[in-house]
Order: structure tokens, then C-alpha cells, then sequence
């Protein structure tokens, strides 16, 4: 089963380890929810969600607190041994040495930090919604193109890495060559990122491997992007019936989502890098509530109806 390492999101979360006696190695979160054990700790043990992440929070941590020692000691044993993966108290809370010690003896890591509960919900859903996402990998360059995802994707030896490096000589990011990893956040929301391995390179037929993080500096590269518009190369041909006027949109289809999509055909002294950036200054415009095709038609309706009263 898929999961997210504890020490990877200790890391990342920036937790601190009451009870680094407890090894880390091996032990997984493998949901996105994470639990607030309330009723848990007032004894209702029924329907308990124990393979989440349990928070507990300043309203918990009192709740504990006003008990007597040797109640509360049970209260968190019969809690912490139903194999819980992990508990983290939030908002500067510090557990006793007795409810550390169970830590210990159940073997389940013990984690704190000083943000607030709900500030640090809402991170660590977010962070483990995108690390827990169903991912797959697919052939294209993904770039940051005025705050729009532009997916490139066509066949090998098409153009997408020639049109990239334009695009990053042109002031855009590359998010990843080759290879991307598309994980699904949400219903609506795609998110492409590099593999670790290919990270920030391009390669370049008769060239070779170009380092772009090293070559064009730092803010020509970024980790991860939303994909908001695909655009397929193709090369050109002349019975096929091309789009001209963009009235029905076309969509590709990753995990369930889809997103818009354009089929552009290649002949020699198109100037891609022009023609992807005007795509995604049209995409956001539509996404704005303005598209031009629909303008254009509007008007000619317009001047036809005028011409038939005339």
C-alpha cells in the first residue's frame, strides 16, 4: 500500500520528536485524513479511525490534563495501543513523561508542534492530499507559462524540448522535461512535478543533457505546477481539418480530470514558443470570463442581423 514515511513528514512539517527512542524506519501514514480523538479520550472507542494521524489539540490536551493521573494514564493507554501510526500534539502542548513512557511501550512516535490546531490541520491535509495522490507518469514537458501549467506532449524528436528552452529563454519556468509525474490533488486540480532523478535537466538532440537550473539561474526552474492547459504537437497534415475559430474545446483525460487541450500542428517557421505563450494568455482570459471566439461570433451574428433589417 502507498503511504508517506513518518520521518519524511516529520521533516517536512518541521514536528519534534518526543521519543526518538521509537525508530522511525518502516512506519508509513497511508490516508490523507487525519483524526482529533475527542470522543476517543471520553471513552467511546466505536467507529475510531486508527489508521490516521491523531491531533491532539489544546481543547484535548486540557481535557487530559484536569484528570486524575493514574485515569489519565488509562484513558490514553486504551488510546494509543488500538495501533494509531503516529500522535502529534499541537498548539505548544507538552504531554507528561507517563503518556511518553506508553509512547514507548506501544511503539507508536510521539510528535509535537507549536502551531496552532488549525493552522497545522489545514498544512498537514494539504501536504499529505498531494503525497498520497494517485500518480502516474507521462510522456511531456510541463512549464510555467505566465502562471499557467502548459503540458507539452507530442512524439519523440516532435519539438517539446526545443520549444521549452525557448520558453525559458523567454522568461518562463520549466517544471520537468522528458518525464512527469501528474498527481491528482483533487477533483479538479492536477499537479505536475519533475522525478527526482531528471529534476531541472533537458535534453537536447545534438546537444545533450542541459542543466537549466545551473545554466539560466534559479527562477527559471520550479518543483511542482498546477496543469492547467495541454498542447499537443503534431506534425502537420494537410487533409486534416484543423480547429481555427476555438468555439468547442477539446480535452485530455488524466486520472479522472480533464483538462483543455490543443492539438497544434508543426511546419517549419512556426514559432512555438510565440504560439504556447499566446494559448495560455487566451486560457486565462477564458478562465476570466472573456473568449475571443465567442466575441468574434457575436459580432458577425451582429453585422448579419443589421444587414438583413438594412
Amino acid at each position: 500500500m502507498k503511504g508517506v514515511e513518518l520521518k519524511k513528514m516529520m521533516e517536512q512539517l518541521h514536528l519534534t520528536d518526543l521519543i526518538p527512542e521509537v525508530p522511525l524506519e518502516g512506519k508509513k501514514v497511508c490516508t490523507s485524513e487525519i483524526n482529533r480523538p475527542a470522543l476517543q479520550l471520553a471513552g467511546y472507542m466505536e467507529h475510531f479511525a486508527n489508521e490516521r494521524v491523531q491531533i491532539v489539540g489544546y481543547v484535548e490536551f486540557t481535557y487530559l490534563d484536569q484528570m486524575e493521573e493514574e485515569k489519565r494514564n488509562a484513558t490514553f493507554e486504551r488510546f494509543i495501543s488500538t495501533g494509531v501510526p503516529c500522535v502529534i500534539f499541537t498548539s505548544r502542548t507538552t504531554p507528561t513523561e507517563a503518556i511518553l513512557q506508553l509512547g514507548i511501550k506501544y511503539q507508536v512516535p510521539i510528535f509535537t508542534t507549536d502551531r496552532t490546531t488549525s493552522a497545522f490541520m489545514a498544512e498537514i491535509i494539504r501536504w499529505l492530499g498531494v503525497e498520497l495522490a494517485p500518480c502516474i507518469l507521462i510522456h511531456g514537458v510541463l512549464v510555467d507559462v505566465y502562471g499557467e501549467g502548459v503540458l507539452i506532449m507530442g512524439e519523440s524528436g516532435i519539438g517539446k524540448s526545443e520549444a521549452a528552452l525557448e520558453l525559458i529563454k523567454r522568461g518562463h519556468r520549466l517544471v520537468s522535461d522528458d518525464v512527469v509525474e501528474i498527481r491528482r490533488v483533487s477533483d479538479v486540480t492536477l499537479v505536475g512535478s519533475a522525478p527526482d532523478v531528471t529534476r531541472h535537466f533537458i535534453e537536447l538532440r545534438g546537444v545533450g543533457i542541459v542543466d537549466v537550473k545551473a545554466l539560466f539561474g534559479v527562477e527559471c526552474v520550479k518543483n511542482t505546477q498546477n496543469i492547467d492547459l495541454v498542447i499537443k504537437l503534431e506534425e502537420w497534415n494537410r487533409d486534416k481539418e484543423y480547429d481555427r475559430l476555438g468555439l468547442n474545446e477539446e480535452f485530455a483525460e488524466f486520472l479522472g480530470n480533464k483538462i483543455v487541450c490543443h492539438s497544434l500542428p508543426i511546419r517549419p517557421g512556426r514559432n512555438l514558443a510565440v504560439i504556447v505563450e499566446c494559448a495560455a494568455v487566451n486560457h486565462r482570459q477564458k478562465k476570466m470570463g472573456y473568449n475571443a471566439a465567442e466575441e468574434l461570433y457575436n459580432r458577425v451574428q451582429q453585422n448579419l442581423a443589421k444587414k438583413r433589417e438594412e
